[in-house]
């Protein structure tokens, strides 16, 4: 599922295209994705100025002229393309209508944005921009990595009465939105710190190396356009490049990248989920 740089990357790409313009016409194709869609969902998009396309954790946010905001969640197989960019970020013509085009907007100034999602794990939804924070995907969320509410202080506070590893209590949202189980890995690696550690015998000096090793990961990140392990595609179509950068994930029985280090890349099952660690210098 895509994580936060994979989404910002999607927003980042979006933005040109869609900010200050107008959804000349909304095509929605079916009536559900993981659920069912706003009723009405095309004649309220159809006619809309998009004022502003934000992100908030993994969810992409559209405000519009309307006072509505559109909700958007990726899923495990979501993406949305562009095609026919009159500024020429993207030279592809609009493509013949696929079987898994489920919402397809076409913005006065030319560009058409197209969701694509074959296992519908994907979500929309519209609600009042004045009532977005509230709403129940967003509600519960906790602050985000790169945003000011997240620091050591916070971070120390946050998970100093946790008895569960440290893995599991940065991927809980609602202590801090929009880490997935890659970046975790990542970011635990270069703060050097075991996955399996128990948070709460952490020390504030560690976490507070774990703090700027959260946001330069996923600055690194986002740089690189996300990571592309299956579906995941930028707005032009094309692929992130971060998982060539890994340092742990996905890099089992490979030998530890940290100069100095003769250790190995060990993979352990966490709560269902993989965790990637160098056991030799994360401790």
């Amino acid at each position: 599922m895509p994580e936060l740089p994979e989404v910002e990357t999607v927003r980042r790409g979006l933005a040109p295209v869609m900010e200050g313009d107008v959804i000349e016409r909304a095509q929605v194709n079916r009536p559900d994705l993981r659920w069912p869609l706003p009723e009405g969902m095309a004649a309220r998009l159809t006619g809309r100025r998009v004022l502003v396309l934000r992100r908030r954790s993994k969810y992409l946010l559209a405000d519009l002229d309307s006072a509505e905001t559109l909700l958007v969640h990726l899923g495990m197989s979501g993406r949305i393309l562009v095609s026919g960019d009159p500024l020429g970020r993207f030279a592809h013509d609009h493509p013949a209508p696929q079987k898994h085009d489920h919402v397809v907007l076409d913005m006065a100034g030319g560009a058409r944005v197209t969701f694509n999602d074959p296992r519908r794990f994907g979500a929309m939804d519209l609600m009042p921009t004045a009532e977005a924070e509230a709403h129940p995907l967003l509600a519960r969320l906790g602050p985000e990595p790169l945003g000011n509410a997240f620091h050591e202080g916070y971070l120390v506070d946050a998970i100093k009465s946790r008895t569960s590893p440290v893995k599991a209590v940065l991927l809980d949202q609602r202590i801090v939105s929009g880490l997935g189980n890659i970046y975790v890995c990542e970011a635990l690696f270069r703060a050097g710190v075991s996955p399996r550690r128990r948070a709460r015998r952490i020390s504030a000096r560690r976490i507070g190396r774990l703090v700027p090793a959260i946001r330069e990961v996923l600055h690194d990140a986002i740089a690189a356009g996300g990571s592309s392990l299956r579906d995941f595609r930028q707005a032009d179509g094309e692929l992130g490049y971060f998982q060539a950068s890994f340092d742990v994930y996905g890099r089992e029985g490979l030998a530890c990248r940290r100069d100095g280090c003769a250790g190995t890349v060990r993979r352990i099952v966490q709560s269902g989920r993989s965790s990637f660690y160098c056991p030799a210098c994360q401790r």
